[in-house]
This record gives structure tokens, C-alpha cells and sequence, in this order.
């Protein structure tokens, strides 16, 4: 489109162009978003930020549009993550990434070995990096974007833009869980996992657990849950049965669900309130389940419609 026939469009013309434009490119930016800032809300607030920003750029003078709409949601997701600190440094309780049901959605398109690794365990992994770390493993490891652009984007050379990356990618590769299981037999132990939990059957429980095992709970201080993970078999296993003994809400319904790409469920009490549970299974036994009870990151798993089937 050249500037002349631009300027003969009318602006309900030229917005629809700049609405048409974006939209290409919104999964792409939603999916960097999330992983930069943990949060599928704050993900789209992000990216709605940049789309408003798109409609008042001189569009003609870009020339790569995925290209400027990642600098732009970086910087917005970087500003976003200096506060961000400073809240979980008085979060209460352990803090854990916002639940996301489906996970392909928010995929890299890429042939990176974590395009489609929304994993809660590489989640937090993320979260201990700096910023800039955060940012530089994202673009480089997982949306494939070139040194040198990775450099224009965040406003370093590319030698800083390596070291960034490659520190990032250090630590990543000692966090990232190292085993896959087989979807088969992950449905088993979710399987068993449910009827444990909504029996409160604890020799079912102990009996798919490692005896290694952690659990984490974010309730976020608005709901009730453990102010540190509980490590290990026995003290999950103690937990669980004395929920289980004064359990004031029941669990109404329990329905399967993939959590972060992890085999998990969703489950709604009896007052009506939500939480996901996913599963990190290692060697045909849990090594990690991760509980999200705080309401402000369950907003998406209540609006979701549909079956969720692991």
C-alpha cells in the first residue's frame, strides 16, 4: 500500500487495515507476553496496550510489523515486570503463573524445543530470571529472533544480548524438568489422583506420590493455603488427610483438564470457588503438583467453556 492510496483512505478504512494487521500477530505477541510476565490477564492488557499504540503509528514507515509489535509488547511486558517484582516480594505464600487451559493457543510457532512449553516448572524457572535475561531467552530460544534484532529490541549489543541469553538458558536447562511421560500414563495417575482427592483416600494418595514430592499452594492471601511447599511424601500425605477430615467445602465437581500442558483438574467447592491442580509426574510418580487457589488468576479457567479433557 503506498502513502498515497493511505492517504486517500478514509480512517474507518485505515483503522479496519491496522486492526487487520495486528490481528496477524496477536497469538504471537500473546504468547511472548505470557511468558514474560506469568499472567494470561496481564498478557492481554499488554498486548491491548500495543494494539492501541499500533493505531497511532505511522504505520507506513514500519517495515516489519511482528517485528515493531514485539519491541513494543517487550518494553510494555519489562515496565510491567519492574512492579511486578516488587509485588511478589510481598506476595503471600508461594507464587505460581496464572493457569492456562489451553496452552496451544499460546504456542511460539517455531521449531525451539520450548515452543509449545508452557510448563509451570519452566514458568518459575522464568521468574528467577532478571528482565533482560527473561526477555533475551524468549526471543532468541523460543521465538526465534535473530541476535541482531534481539539487540534492537532491547536496546543492548549483541554481545550482551548472547550473554544475556545464554546465562538465561543455563539456568533454565538445570530447572526445566528432564523427563516426559507418556500420555497414557499420565491420564492413570491423574485418574487416581481424583478419585483420591475427592474420596480423600490418603493410601491413594501416598501410593502415586514420590517420596520426594512437593506441593505448592498460591491462594495469593485471599484464600487458604500453605505459606510454604510442603516437601515430601509423608507431609503432603498428613496435609491431605486432615483437609480431609474437616474438608467445610466440598468438592462439587472435578473434571479433568490440561494445566500449562501438564495433566491436572479443575475443581469447583460447594461455595462455588474454583482451583486448578496440575501434576509434574517423574518416573511414573508425582513429583510436583501445583494448586492455584487465588481468585485473581482463576478469572480465565471460570470464564472457559467446553471440556478440557486431559
Amino acid at each position: 500500500m503506498t502513502d498515497a492510496l493511505q492517504e486517500q483512505s478514509s480512517p474507518e478504512e485505515s483503522g479496519r487495515r491496522a486492526a487487520d494487521q495486528f490481528e496477524k500477530h496477536r497469538r504471537y505477541l500473546t504468547g511472548l507476553a505470557y511468558r514474560m510476565l506469568g499472567s494470561l490477564t496481564e498478557a492481554e492488557d499488554a498486548v491491548q496496550e500495543a494494539y492501541l499504540r499500533w493505531h497511532g503509528t505511522d504505520r507506513a514507515r514500519v517495515e516489519s510489523p511482528r517485528a515493531f509489535l514485539a519491541k513494543v509488547v517487550t518494553r510494555i511486558c519489562l515496565d510491567q515486570m519492574k512492579s511486578a517484582r516488587a509485588k511478589r516480594e510481598t506476595y503471600v505464600g508461594p507464587w505460581l503463573p496464572e493457569p492456562v487451559l489451553d496452552a496451544e493457543t499460546l504456542g511460539a510457532e517455531t521449531a525451539s524445543d520450548y515452543a509449545s512449553d508452557l510448563s509451570i516448572g519452566l514458568m518459575l524457572a522464568l521468574e528467577r530470571l532478571s528482565p533482560l535475561e527473561r526477555a533475551a531467552f524468549l526471543l532468541h530460544d523460543v521465538f526465534d529472533v535473530e541476535f541482531d534484532e534481539v539487540a534492537r529490541l532491547l536496546g543492548r549489543n549483541q554481545v550482551t544480548c548472547r550473554q544475556l541469553a545464554a546465562r538465561a538458558r543455563a539456568h533454565i536447562r538445570e530447572s526445566r524438568p528432564r523427563f516426559e511421560v507418556e500420555p497414557d500414563k499420565g491420564n492413570e495417575i491423574l485418574q487416581a489422583f481424583m478419585t483420591a482427592y475427592r474420596t480423600g483416600n490418603v493410601d491413594g494418595l501416598a501410593n502415586i506420590l514420590s517420596n520426594d514430592a512437593v506441593l505448592y499452594t498460591d491462594g495469593g492471601g485471599k484464600r487458604r493455603a500453605a505459606l510454604n511447599p510442603i516437601v515430601g511424601r509423608a507431609r503432603i500425605v498428613a496435609l491431605f488427610a486432615g483437609l480431609a477430615r474437616k474438608r467445610v467445602q466440598p468438592v462439587v465437581d472435578l473434571r479433568p483438564a490440561m494445566i500449562n500442558g501438564l495433566p491436572g483438574c479443575v475443581a469447583t467447592l460447594a461455595n462455588g470457588e474454583l482451583l486448578t491442580i496440575a501434576l509434574e509426574i517423574v518416573s511414573g510418580r508425582i513429583g510436583r503438583v501445583y494448586v492455584v487457589r487465588n481468585p485473581d488468576k482463576l478469572t480465565h479457567v471460570a470464564n472457559s467453556k467446553g471440556p478440557h479433557d486431559a
